[in-house]
C-alpha cells in the first residue's frame, strides 16, 4: 500500500509540475507581447537633440531586438530563441545586460526577503496558534489590536518609524548600532566586520518587513486553528487521554497549516517584486525597483524578465506548497 501510495503521490506532483511549466510559459510569453507592444525603447532618446544620430539609434534598437518598427511576432521569435538556446534575456535600450542586472538584483533581494519571509512565517504562525487557544482572554486581545494596528499601517509609515527610532537610540546610546542607508557601509577593521556591517544595515529592513509578516498571518492561522480547535478529531484525541498541547501540535495546528501552504507560497514570491517601498526606504536595490525602473524606462526585455522571475518564484512555491500538503494531508491520494 506504502508504495502505491507514493508511485500516486510522484505522479500527482509531476502532473502539477508540468501543468505549472506551461502556465510559466503562457504568462511570459504574454508579457513579452503586451510589453512590447506597450512599451517604446525609443522614448529614452531625445530625438529632437540635432546631434542624435537617429540611424545610429535604431541600428542599436534593431540589434538589441527592441525596435518598434520590427513586427512584434518577429522579436518575439527572435527573443525567444536567445532565452531557451543561450539563456539569453536581452538588453535594456542602453545597452546593459539583463542577465547581468537580474544575477545583481535578485541576490539583493533574497538577502533582504529571506530572513524577513522567514522570521515573519514562523512568528506569525506561533503567534496565531497561540492567540487561538487563548481565545478572548486579555492576551488575545492585545495582540490582536496590535496585529490589526500594523495591518492599518502602510509600510512606508512603519519603516520610517523604525528610522526615526534608530536615530534617536543611536544618538542616546552614542554609538552607530542601527544602520539602515543602503546594503553596507563603513567596514571597520576588526575579525568579522564586513558581515557585521552587512547585519547592521539588514535589521531594520528585517524589521519593517516582518512585522507586517507576523502580523498578517497571525490573524489567518488564528482563524484557521479556532476552526479546528473545535473539530471531533481534536476532542477524540483529547478524550483518548492526550495532553492538550500534543493535541493541538499534532492535530489542530497540523491541519491548520495546510491552506496555510499556498497562501505562503503566493505571498513570498510576490514580496520579491513587491517590496519596493521597503527598498526605496532602506535604499536598497533589489528586484522592486528593478521592476519599476524597468517599466518607467521602456525596457522591453527587463519588464518581461521581472515578470519571469516573478511567475517563476510563484509556481515553485506553489510546487512547494503542493508538497507540504501532500506530506502534511493524509487524504491527499490521487488516481
Amino acid at each position: 500500500a506504502g508504495t502505491t501510495e507514493r508511485f500516486f503521490m510522484y505522479r500527482y506532483l509531476f502532473r502539477r509540475l508540468l501543468n505549472y511549466l506551461v502556465l510559466l510559459f503562457i504568462a511570459v510569453s504574454l508579457a513579452y507581447l503586451l510589453a512590447g507592444t506597450a512599451l517604446n525603447p525609443r522614448t529614452q532618446f531625445d530625438f529632437t537633440n540635432p546631434n542624435l544620430d537617429v540611424d545610429s539609434v535604431n541600428a542599436m534598437l534593431t540589434a538589441y531586438n527592441i525596435n518598434p518598427d520590427i513586427p512584434l511576432l518577429e522579436r518575439y521569435s527572435t527573443w525567444l530563441q536567445n532565452v531557451l538556446f543561450h539563456w539569453d534575456w536581452g538588453r535594456t535600450p542602453k545597452g546593459d545586460f539583463v542577465n547581468s542586472i537580474l544575477a545583481t538584483r535578485i541576490w539583493v533581494s533574497v538577502r533582504l526577503i529571506t530572513i524577513g519571509s522567514f522570521v515573519g512565517i514562523i512568528g506569525g504562525v506561533a503567534l496565531g496558534a497561540w492567540t487561538a487557544t487563548r481565545q478572548y482572554k486579555v492576551s488575545d486581545r492585545v495582540v490582536s489590536l496590535l496585529a490589526l494596528i500594523v495591518i492599518s499601517t502602510p509600510t512606508i509609515v512603519i519603516a520610517t518609524i523604525l528610522q526615526i527610532l534608530a536615530v534617536r537610540f543611536n544618538q542616546a546610546t552614542g554609538t552607530g548600532f542601527f544602520e539602515f542607508v543602503g546594503e553596507t557601509g563603513n567596514i571597520g577593521n576588526y575579525p568579522g566586520a564586513e558581515l557585521v556591517n552587512k547585519l547592521q544595515h539588514l535589521l531594520l529592513p528585517t524589521i519593517s518587513m516582518s512585522l507586517g509578516g507576523i502580523a498578517t498571518y497571525s490573524r489567518y492561522q488564528r482563524n484557521l486553528m479556532l476552526d479546528t480547535l473545535g473539530a471531533d478529531y481534536v476532542r477524540t484525541a483529547r478524550a483518548k487521554g492526550l495532553r492538550k498541547g500534543t493535541a493541538v501540535r499534532k492535530h489542530a495546528l497540523r491541519t491548520a497549516l495546510i491552506p496555510m501552504a499556498t497562501y505562503f507560497a503566493f505571498v513570498i514570491a510576490g514580496l520579491f517584486t513587491g517590496a519596493t517601498i521597503t527598498e526605496q526606504i532602506f535604499s536598497w536595490h533589489g528586484m522592486g525597483i528593478f521592476s519599476v525602473m524597468s517599466i518607467t524606462q521602456h525596457d522591453v526585455n527587463g519588464t518581461v524578465a521581472v515578470v519571469a522571475f516573478s511567475a517563476a518564484t510563484t509556481f515553485f512555491g506553489l510546487m512547494l506548497a503542493d508538497v507540504f500538503t501532500v506530506v502534511a494531508d493524509p487524504r491527499v491520494r490521487v488516481s
